[in-house]
This record gives C-alpha cells, structure tokens and sequence, in this order.
C-alpha cells in the first residue's frame, strides 16, 4: 500500500522545489519580456508571436503525446514491471519521432503557404518572417522528441532537476536579450536563433540525464504492438483534444494578425504571459501531486487517488484565487510598472483571462481523474466541441467589426462551461466519482470567492483616487485583498481536520527552529 506520510512530504518537497523554480523563472521571464518588446519594437515583437503561433498550432502533438507519455510511464512505475517499462519508452520515443517528422512536412507545406497569404507582415519584414519559421520548425522537431524523456524525469519525481534546468534557462533567455542589441544583426533573426541554439542545448542535457540515471530511458528502435495500441488508443483522443486547445490558443494570435495589427497581437501576448505566470503557481503545485495520484490508482487504491486529486482541486483554487484578485485590481498598475506603455487591449485581455483562469482549475483538474482513469474519449469529443465553435464565432464577429476583447468573452464562457458543468459530469460517469464529491469542493471555493472579494473591491473604489503614487496603492490594494483572501480560506475553506494538521506542522517546525536557536 502507499505510505501516505511519505508521499506527502514528497509531494511537499517536489512542490516547493517547483515554487522556487517559478519564482525565479517568473521574474526573469517578465523582464526579458519587456526587454525584448523594447529593442525588436511592437511590429517585430509581433511577427514573432504570429509566425510563432502558426508552428505552435501545428505543433500541438508535443502537448497531446506528453500526456500520454507522462501516463504510461508513471503507470508503468506504479506497477514496477521494469521490462514493460523499457517497452513503453522506446514504443513511446519511436512514435514521437516518427510524428516529429509528419509536423516538419505540413509546417513546411500548409503552413508555408499559411505565412504567405494570410498574415499581415511588412514586405521588408518577410524574409525575417520566414528565418524566424524555419528555426521554430527545427526547435518544434526537437521538442517533440523529447517529450519522453521529460516524462521520465517527472514520472521519477525528480523535480529538484526539472527545477534547476528551467531556471538555468530562463538565466540563459536573459543573457540572449543583453546579447540583441550588438552589431548590426537583425534583432529579430538573431532572437530567433539564439532561442533555438538554447532549446537544443537544454534537449541534449535531458537526455543525457535521463540515460544515466533511468534504466527505461535507453532507448531502442523498436514498437511494441500491444503498448503502441495503448497509447494510441489513449493519445488518439488526447491528440483531438489537443489540436483544438491549440486552434484556440496559438490559433487565436494567428486570428488576430489577420484582423488587427501586431500591436493587437502583442497585447493578447503579454495579457497570456502574465497569466502564465501566475498559473504556474497552480501547474507546479498540480504537476508535484500528479504521479502520486496516478502511483495510487495503479495500485487500486482508488480512493486515495480520488480523495488527492479533490483536495489538490481545492487548494489549486485557493492558490489560484490569491493571486488572481490582486492581479485583476491592479491590472493597469501591474502593467504600466512592467511595461511602462501598456499596448491598447492589454489590461481587459488580462483581467478577463485571470478569471477564465480560476474555472479552469476545474476543467484541468477534473481531467486528471480521466487521465488517470486512461479514459479520455469522451472528453475528447464534448470539450473540444466546445471549444472548437467558439473559434468560427469569434472569426464571424471579428469580419463583422467586433472589437478582440470578443474572444476573450468566449473564451471565459467555453471555460466556465467545462470546468463547472463538462467535465464534473464526465468524471461522475466515467470515473465513479458523485456529486457530492464534485460538490464537496464547489461550495468551499464559492464561499471563499464571495466573502473574500468584498472587502478588496471596496477598497479598491475608495483607495483608486486617494492613493496618488501607484506603487505604493498596488503594494496595499495587493496586501488587502491576499490577506482577505488567506483569512477567509482560514475560516470557511479548510476543515478542522486540515487546520490541526497545519497548525501541528507549523508548531513542529517552530520548536525545531527553537531547539536550534537555545543548541
């Protein structure tokens, strides 16, 4: 059976090894941000993330196949079968590569012809344009065969390197943009190699990791019929899914070049980036418990998992709702000290996508029950459908002259849809979960939202005009509506079993600092 003791604390470990590695990388990836927006100028800024769109679209695969291969590795470990284990990352790696090369030919064939008559790019931009498509294809090619090995290192648990690689990165990414401004290079050509020069570099470092120290990860030309069936039977679904969470994303920055200007394309951009950010909180926190939940429901204990999985949506939501409150209220703030000019559309794209983000805690957390469950059919049918007509939508209203905040309307209300109705009803019926169980986590969120957004709102309307410096009103507005928060989860969000279980922590860990101190 799992040592529940254990497994916490690596839960709490890995998590706290991930927090780090945000933080760090939060920081410095803003600013490289707003460094990189200054010296390539909005309209290059733009081409970048449209012509980068198109190879994100056409790269979804990397998405869809890391969730499968993610699931059957950390499967194969809960159910130590080594042999079976070496099967699935070879069958696994041998599949990655082969699609690998199927994305190179249509990024090369449609999504050329893509890049020629639909984006709207300078004549003198063009031939950056198409530098900047070549070595995202190359990059794409990479990644994607190297979704397994990153699969091992999180199916291991090994967050302490996933960690320490991420932030060498971001360190790396900083460096790059100190580099831009020497000689007489194209800013924009040489950000876009010196970026794929980076992604290799970490690629070679993950594999040579993994072969030293996962047997699985030694890798065989071979494909096992019965584990190629699994997982295609399994990621087939997840790849549909996939695709049209990509026709959404990274297709919505192609829609909006086609209709508006880059400055348009820049502000939706940078709105995803600082949700990014924030959201990584909750990712790091979802991605330390996962195997865990996965290790669980191997070893049939079903209600481990289930119970895991439901207190991990909880929390999520709470971490989530932390950090959302104060983000939405100083938007303009926030932006203006990060950016110092705030592109049009910016702010609302933002405070509307920070709450698109507190529903889909939900959706992508109720998802994890059919990933680990391994049935993933159903949801592959209805939340794609979803989303997939909110994409012709928005395209019609955009030909008909709406303004852009119109998808991110859309958006909000495809997610509410999932996270509150789609998919607590899928795992109801697939996964044996009920609606008390769904339940037991939506009152505790709603209450905490309602009681703890008073306060901060009101405060908001009569601090805006008080408070003249706008540092000093975000630093309060911010402290404010954190601590309305972290007091109203205290008293109507955690149950008494939870609070003791805190309060015990906390007061072992003083009485050892203590001890330490009097030594």
């Amino acid at each position: 059976m799992v040592d529940t003791a254990t497994n916490s604390k690596t839960i709490a470990k890995n998590t706290l090894y991930l927090y780090f590695r945000m933080m760090v990388t939060m920081l410095i990836t803003l600013y490289t941000s707003r460094v990189v927006l200054k010296i390539l100028g909005v309209d290059d800024y733009g081409v970048y993330q449209s012509v980068g769109g198109i190879v994100g679209f056409l790269s979804f695969l990397n998405n869809a196949l890391s969730t499968g291969s993610s699931r059957f590795i950390t499967f194969g470990l809960g159910e130590g079968d080594k042999e079976k284990l070496r099967r699935i990352f070879s069958t696994t790696l041998t599949t990655h590569i082969c699609l690998a090369i199927i994305i190179i030919v249509f990024a090369e064939t449609i999504g050329w012809w893509f890049l020629h008559n639909k984006l709207v790019i300078a004549e003198d931009r063009v031939a950056a344009a198409e530098f900047v498509y070549h070595l995202s294809i190359l990059t794409a090619f990479f990644s994607l065969t190297q979704v397994p090995y990153r699969a091992s290192i999180i199916a291991h648990e090994k967050m302490s390197v996933f960690a320490g690689v991420t932030i060498v990165e971001a360190i790396l990414q900083l460096s790059i943009v100190f580099v831009l401004p020497m000689g007489n290079i194209d800013k924009l050509k040489l950000y876009a190699f010196l970026l794929c020069l980076l992604q290799i570099g970490i690629i070679i470092f993950y594999r040579i990791y993994c072969i030293r120290h996962f047997e699985e990860s030694r890798f065989k030309f071979l494909i096992d019929k019965s584990v190629f069936k699994e997982i295609v039977q399994f990621s087939g679904w997840s790849l549909f899914a996939n695709g049209t969470i990509a026709l959404n994303n990274q297709g919505i920055l192609v829609l909006l070049n086609m209709f508006f200007t880059p400055a348009v394309v820049v502000a939706r951009s940078l709105s995803l980036q600082v949700n990014l950010a924030a959201t990584h909180f909750i990712t790091n926190f979802q991605t330390a418990a996962t195997p865990q939940i996965v290790k669980r429901y191997a070893e049939k204990d079903y209600e481990g998992s289930k119970l895991l999985l439901l207190q991990t949506t909880k929390f999520s939501y709470y971490l989530m709702l932390i950090l959302s409150l104060p983000i939405c209220l100083g938007a303009e703030s926030i932006l203006k000290l990060w950016l110092v000019e705030v592109p049009e559309y910016t702010v609302v794209f933002l405070q509307i996508i920070i709450v698109q983000s507190l529903f889909t805690i939900f959706d992508t957390s109720f998802y994890r029950a059919l990933y680990t469950k391994g049935r993933l059919k159903e949801n592959a049918l209805i939340s794609p459908s979803l989303m997939f007509i909110q994409f012709p939508i928005v395209y019609i209203l955009f030909k008909m002259g709406y303004s852009p905040i119109v998808l991110s309307w859309a958006s909000l209300i495809t997610y509410m849809l999932l996270g509150l109705l789609v998919k607590p009803i899928l795992i109801i019926r697939i996964v044996d979960y009920t609606w008390k169980d769904i339940f037991s986590v939506f009152v505790p969120c709603l209450k905490v939202t309602v009681i703890s957004v008073v306060l901060p709102v009101i405060s908001y309307m009569y601090l805006k005009n008080t408070i003249e410096n706008q540092f000093l009103w975000l630093i309060v507005i911010c402290g404010i509506s954190i601590s309305s928060v972290l007091i109203t989860v205290w008293y109507f969000g955690l149950d008494t079993f939870t609070k003791n279980k805190l309060i015990a922590v906390v007061k072992r860990k003083l009485s050892i600092i203590f001890k330490k101190e009097n030594a």
